[in-house]
């Protein structure tokens, strides 16, 4: 199983970025996708879920409104859609795979499967 997150970069206040995360070696249509971030001596943190029928859910108060997690089965690929990006937003950006034959969704870390390697996101102003 291979995740592979890209799109991140070095931005300024107010842009948008997509993240994309690439998913191989799993069933991705019967994996529910998780986006999470962790900022330089910061605990990781839950961004986004979003259910293998395509619904996002759980979306952290600290991006509610800007970003949006999106997912293309038939491409197995995952996207985290981020506008009006601030500083506090820098990061480097995780996503996720989580087996749920039920179709459901989870915001705790230790609940994902398989993990990407990250990729940076860095807002200056």
């Amino acid at each position: 199983v291979q995740l592979q997150a890209s799109g991140g970069g070095l931005v300024q206040t107010g842009a948008s970025l997509r993240l994309s995360c690439a998913a191989s070696g799993l069933t991705f249509s019967r994996c529910s996708m998780g986006w999470f971030r962790q900022a330089p001596g910061k605990e990781r943190e839950f961004i986004a879920a979003i259910t293998w029928g395509g619904r996002m859910k759980g979306a952290a108060d600290s991006v509610k409104g800007r970003f949006t997690a999106s997912r293309d089965n038939a491409k197995s690929m995952a996207y985290l859609q981020m506008t009006n990006l601030q500083a506090e937003d820098t990061a480097v950006y995780y996503c996720a795979a989580r087996w749920d034959v039920s179709g459901g969704w989870a915001d705790r870390a230790h609940d994902y499967h398989y993990w990407g390697q990250g990729t940076q996101v860095t807002v200056s102003s």
